[in-house]
């Protein structure tokens, strides 16, 4: 009830108005009850008994919450099924409190759609003050839900950066870990080759908890078949403070002039973090090199896989929803313009042309060539050329890359800006490294406690 009370104080009322929580699960209380009741009768279920969780609007549940990815045409839809990772939550004993506001399609509709935008929920604020402050997506408002207390713990996704840049701006931990160590089944796609599912949470530890739940191998998706020698149900055995000690780091700050103009950058923020590593006794290699980071990547993989994938989506939809296709959505916005149009559609638009067939050149190549310039000529590259453990980058300037690479990475508050902004970092690795990146963040986030909840009004 207290997390229901902070919802209706400051969520969709008070002087901010903050909107991260899109739809709130009418059966709430009564699950907590009923696991309160279970608690008593037979002890805790699982590590998360009782504890509420709110998810993204693309993972599909079981219940009476829609899963629209903040479309209007699916505002009506009702999941026959929980996603796989929604049915490892309720097994650890979790309440899924509701669900959370995102880019609208996980910014698969339009090139200017700001972050934290969608038709269906309107957009998402940053917590921290300024109403124009960049929220980060596309998993804005689950970011934005854990940052303001309106839950525990919140799921996001993460195609390129969605996971990572909202943690970041809003001042809490993001993991997006490997692609299939957690199942990708029942949530609604943009590409095959880089979604992924990850815990939000205001603590490395509670990220951590939330991490273990939702790991396991589902005959649904061959993805996790991969995992199944290299998961952990508990990554809590890894919470320790003293890790960086004796730890190899490679520091990353060679990103474009643009990102350094673009107000996302502190330098004095990012070398008081990097000196917080030396001093917990890592051995920190700066200046190093990723040979691929700047090339000029082809996007052809999510291109052709959005069609692709998102299509396999909607002609499974229930025929009572009004559309089955790109080509009706893309129609039925146009018919309702005045609530679906805001900033337009035209990333819709160019990949309904695409074929959907995924035998093109320029898709086999842009897949292969992702695959070999994200890992063997640059995560990997590097982590063997310099001998690290892993990789520093201020804010989520590394995202793509790992993306590409299906790598996982942790992002971590790392104070704020003299604006009030938040900053914070990223330890990147190579496959199912999750085990050594929540070690060097733990050691990093008890050395320093910089995360300040924002002051809501």
């Amino acid at each position: 009830m207290y997390y229901l009370h902070r919802i209706a104080k400051y969520d969709h009322q008070g002087g901010q108005r903050i909107n991260s929580m899109l739809e709130i699960n009418p059966e709430a209380i009564f699950i907590a009850e009923a696991l309160d009741e279970e608690r008593v009768i037979k002890g805790a279920r699982g590590p998360l008994h009782g504890i509420p969780v709110v998810l993204k609007d693309n993972i599909e549940t079981k219940d009476f919450m829609h899963t629209s990815a903040g479309v209007i045409a699916l505002e009506n839809y009702l999941a026959k099924q929980d996603a796989f990772l929604v049915k490892k939550l309720r097994e650890a004993g979790a309440v899924i409190l509701g669900k959370t506001n995102m880019t609208e399609l996980a910014n698969g509709m339009s090139s200017t759609m700001w972050a934290g935008y969608s038709s269906r929920g309107g957009q998402t604020l940053n917590p921290y003050g300024d109403p124009e402050l960049f929220v980060g997506g596309s998993s804005s408002g689950s970011a934005v839900a854990v940052a303001s207390n309106f839950s525990v713990l919140s799921i996001g996704t993460e195609t390129d950066a969605s996971i990572l840049s909202p943690a970041i701006q809003n001042s809490v931990v993001g993991i997006k870990p490997t692609v299939g160590l957690i199942s990708r089944q029942g949530i609604i796609p943009f590409t095959y080759s880089q979604d992924t599912a990850g815990p939000m949470a205001r603590t490395v530890t509670d990220a951590a908890i939330l991490l273990g739940v939702l790991t396991g191998v589902d005959q649904d998706d061959v993805a996790t078949y991969k995992s199944e020698r290299r998961l952990y149900k508990d990554y809590t055995s890894f919470l320790d403070a003293t890790s960086l000690i004796g730890a190899r780091i490679g520091v990353y700050n060679n990103a474009s002039k643009a990102y350094y103009d673009s107000g996302e950058y502190d330098e004095t923020l990012f070398q008081n973090a990097i000196q917080v590593l030396k001093e917990q006794g890592a051995d920190i290699i700066e200046g190093i090199d990723i040979p691929s980071f700047h090339r000029d990547w082809k996007w052809g993989v999510p291109q052709y896989e959005l069609k692709h994938s998102l299509n396999n989506f909607l002609v499974n939809l229930p025929s009572h929803m009004p559309v089955h296709s790109i080509s009706e959505l893309i129609e039925f916005n146009k018919r309702s313009k005045g609530k679906s149009l805001k900033y337009g559609q035209d990333k819709l638009e160019s990949r309904e042309k695409l074929s959907n067939k995924l035998r093109e050149s320029d898709y086999l190549n842009a897949k292969l060539e992702d695959l070999y310039f994200s890992q063997e000529q640059g995560i990997d590259y590097t982590l063997k050329k310099y001998e690290l453990d892993a990789i520093f980058f201020p804010s989520y300037i590394g995202s793509t890359i790992s993306a590409k690479a299906g790598y996982p990475s942790i992002a971590v508050p790392a104070g704020f800006m003299k604006n009030g902004r938040p900053f914070g970092v990223t330890f990147a690795g190579t496959a199912f490294s999750e085990d050594v990146l929540i070690k060097f963040a733990f050691s990093f986030e008890q050395a320093t406690k910089l995360r300040k909840a924002p002051k809501l009004y």
